[in-house]
C-alpha cells in the first residue's frame, strides 16, 4: 500500500515540515556532488552501532545520531520517506505547532536511532534515513486522526486499485507489516538492508511523546480531500 494523500488538510502553513524536505533533500543531493567520497561521508556521519556502544564521544556516533536522521541511501529512499513527511507531517505540526513539532521530529529520530542500535549492537553498517523520525510522525497522526481517510494505490499481484482507507487501518497495517519484516531479517540473520527496528521504535516513541508534549485538542475530521 502506498499512500497518496489524505482527507485532513492542515490549518496552517507546514513551514517546519516544508524546510525538513527542504534540507533532507538538500542533504542527498550533497551526497550525490561527493561521488566515491560518498561511502566515506555515510561510514563517518551515519549512525554505526558498534562504533556508538564501544567508541568515544565522536566516534560513539553521538553527532550521527542527528547528521543520519537527514542522510539517505538512495532516490527512493529519500522520495519515499519525504512524501509519507509531506502526507502526515502537515497535521502533527498543526497540532503541536512549529517549535514543538521540530523537537518532537528530532526526538523521535534519536529515539528510533537507539532502539535500532539496542537490538543490533554489534552491527558495522551505517545507517541513515529520516525514516525512524517520520514513522513517530505515524504513530502521532494514528493517536491524533484515527478516521481520517487515506486515499491510497493498493498493489495485489496483478490488481492496481485505489481505495479509501481509515487511518487507523493503514497505519496498523503499515506497523503490523514492520514487524513481520523485523522477524523475518532476524530470522534470515541479515542485519542491513532496512532498519525495521527503527521504523517500530519511531512509531512508538512517536506515540508516546504526543500523549506527554501539549498540544492543541484533536480537531474533527473535516471529510474531503487536500492537496498532499
Amino acid at each position: 500500500m502506498f499512500p497518496i494523500r489524505d482527507s485532513n488538510p492542515s490549518e496552517t502553513v507546514p513551514v517546519v515540515t516544508i524546510l525538513l524536505i527542504v534540507l533532507n533533500s538538500l542533504m542527498w543531493l550533497y551526497e550525490i556532488s561527493l561521488g566515491p567520497r560518498a561511502d566515506r561521508f555515510i561510514m563517518v556521519y551515519g549512525l554505526v552501532p558498534s562504533r556508538f556502544m564501544h567508541g568515544g564521544i565522536w566516534d560513539s556516533g553521538v553527532i550521527p545520531l542527528f547528521s543520519s536522521i537527514f542522510m539517505h541511501a538512495g532516490w527512493m529512499h529519500v522520495i519515499g520517506n519525504m512524501w509519507f513527511l509531506w502526507i502526515f507531517g502537515d497535521n502533527i505540526e498543526d497540532r503541536l505547532g512549529h517549535v514543538k513539532y521540530l523537537i518532537f521530529y528530532l526526538l523521535c529520530g534519536i529515539g528510533a536511532s537507539l532502539i535500532h542500535v539496542a537490538f543490533n549492537p554489534a552491527s558495522k553498517i551505517p545507517t541513515v534515513g529520516a525514516s525512524g523520525a517520520i514513522s513517530g510522525v505515524l504513530g502521532a497522526y494514528l493517536l491524533s486522526f484515527p478516521h481520517a481517510r487515506v486515499h491510497t494505490l493498493l498493489i495485489i499481484f496483478f490488481i492496481v486499485r485505489f481505495v479509501e482507507i481509515p487511518a487507523f487501518l493503514f497505519l496498523i497495517f503499515w506497523f503490523v507489516f514492520q514487524f513481520v519484516a523485523a522477524a523475518a531479517q532476524a530470522g534470515s540473520g541479515d542485519v542491513g538492508g532496512v532498519a525495521y527496528w527503527a521504523h517500530m521504535g519511531g512509531f512508538v516513541v512517536g506515540v508516546a511523546l504526543l500523549w506527554l508534549m501539549p498540544k492543541k485538542p484533536a480537531r474533527p475530521i473535516r471529510y474531503g480531500w487536500n492537496s498532499d
